[in-house]
């Protein structure tokens, strides 16, 4: 699933991008790994609408209301569609169906008025048509015609084009604008910026108030990688939107193309800027997805800023001191500083995993270890220092597969063989034989019968936290580092 939402926040993408082609390639991806997702088939609907491939449109509309017919929005891309291919009557239909499941459902509501108002203007300036009369054929009393096939039900008529003589003179200027933005866009869709450019620019001389004509110039000087000429028509269209109150969603879309801008000019603290005054404006997935995007980039240059292997090396001598003194809280703080100025140095991922063992935090050594082996794959030190670590967890099958890894990278390794010969001894070992052997060594004898120890055993036993405190203390880690490595306690 996470693919799919990859692939459908890709298409949303490309979507508020208009780049309708590169949506629904990504939304088809996404439905071929999920058939029954409703929502995809409803976006995909939406990209072929924009495209102007209202066929394909209403298809994807219909899968959407068979895949979840309570959904209100499957008839809004419905409606949208039939209207797409003058299919008025089914347009109608499909947002008074939508309706039926969210009555106050402002789309829907808008669509159904749309349809109306198309075909009540059809009808006044054609003449009320009767409702059975065919308006193709006529009969004349005493004349017969021959019985033919019933015709396939005429679409209803496209209404009628507006006069401009009998507008006033601000809807001239606003027909005559939305005409040049229509023949804009046929254009950009062709690619043929110049001529895209030409109709956009004269549709701001018809209605120089409209945001919408600016940014559709910022998306030609997008597509031909202007961007500075991008950056400075949106920001000329925003300020243009905030004096005629434009809708804030169009104002989002200038910011967030801006952020766009900047983000491939590999801007990325800019392109965070805006998509943020974007998101201030109007909040949507796609921007917050790009939003996301590069903030993880931001953080991974600063991360990259950060890396200075001159000063990983100081810091790393400096987690050595305190190691070799058993302060090995301040060791962990200094190679995880050594770690963050050279990410990519095996040896300080090891070290720190020695401070881990050390502190009995086996999950975070075990985690450097794994580090340090991706790192390095011949780094025989990880695959030891991960065996101790699994031995100090009586994961003794595991440490002896660590131990093996490491003997196949250098056969004469001191401590793999010892390590390995151990793990081979726990294996014939049951419980009662470990207890039997480590308490005839004299250091555990001392350790146990020291009366702080077994206190500070009893309090290891009732809370597991305890552990933590009294690692800090160096000569207590090491009576609880040899108590682990006898097998007299566990700690997981």
């Amino acid at each position: 699933m996470d693919k799919v939402n990859e692939l459908k926040e890709k298409g949303n993408t490309a979507l508020n991008a208009e780049k309708f082609d590169e949506a629904i390639a990504a939304y088809t991806e996404a439905i071929a790994l999920d058939a029954n997702n409703h929502v995809l088939f409803s976006n995909r609907s939406a990209a072929y609408a924009k495209a102007g491939k209202f066929k394909e449109a209403l298809e994807d509309a219909e899968k959407t209301i068979s895949l979840n017919p309570t959904w209100a929005k499957g008839y809004s891309r419905k409606g949208a569609a039939a209207a797409g291919l003058r299919d008025y009557m089914k347009a109608f239909e499909a947002y008074n169906e939508g309706l039926k499941y969210d009555p106050q459902n402002a789309i829907l509501l808008q669509g159904r008025t749309e349809i109306t108002s198309s075909v009540l203007n059809y009808m006044q300036s054609h003449g009320d048509i009767p409702m059975d009369v065919d308006p193709q054929q006529s009969s004349t009393e005493g004349t017969t015609f021959e019985s033919k096939p019933a015709a396939k039900a005429a679409e209803p008529p496209k209404p009628a084009e507006p006069r401009p003589e009998d507008m006033t003179e601000e809807e001239r200027k606003k027909y005559f604008a939305k005409k040049e933005k229509e023949l804009g866009n046929a254009a950009y869709k062709k690619k043929e910026f110049d001529t895209a450019l030409k109709h956009y620019n004269a549709a701001i001389e018809h209605d120089p108030t409209d945001i919408t004509f600016h940014n559709n110039i910022a998306a030609v000087y997008f597509e031909r990688k202007e961007y500075d000429a991008c950056i400075k028509q949106c920001e000329k269209g925003i300020e243009i939107g905030r004096e005629n109150r434009a809708d804030f969603k169009l104002i989002a879309k200038s910011l967030a193309r801006i952020g766009n801008t900047y983000r491939k000019m590999e801007n990325y603290k800019q392109a965070k800027f805006y998509y943020e005054k974007a998101m201030s404006e109007h909040r949507t997935p796609e921007i917050k997805t790009s939003l996301s995007e590069v903030e993880a980039k931001i953080k991974e240059e600063e991360r990259r800023a950060y890396i200075d292997p001159t000063k990983a090396e100081e810091e790393k001598e400096k987690g050595n001191d305190y190691f070799k003194k058993g302060d090995y809280s301040n060791a962990v703080k200094h190679y995880t500083e050594a770690i963050k100025r050279n990410p990519d140095d095996p040896k300080l991922y090891s070290n720190r995993a020695a401070c881990y063992t050390k502190l009995a935090a086996f999950d975070l050594g075990l985690k450097d270890c794994d580090t340090c082996i991706k790192l390095d794959e011949k780094f025989i030190k990880g695959y030891i220092r991960k065996g101790k670590i699994l031995q100090g967890m009586q994961q003794t099958s595991k440490a002896s597969t660590a131990y093996q890894k490491a003997l196949e990278l250098d056969p004469n390794n001191a401590e793999a063989i010892d390590g390995y010969r151990q793990c081979s001894m726990n294996f014939q070992r049951n419980p009662q034989e470990v207890l039997k052997n480590a308490m005839a060594d004299p250091e555990i004898q001392q350790i146990l019968k020291d009366p702080a120890m077994r206190m500070i055993l009893e309090q290891m036993q009732n809370d597991p936290n305890a552990v933590k405190e009294h690692l800090q203390n160096p000569a207590i880690a090491d009576k609880i580092m040899k108590l682990l490595e006898s097998g007299i306690i566990q700690i997981h």
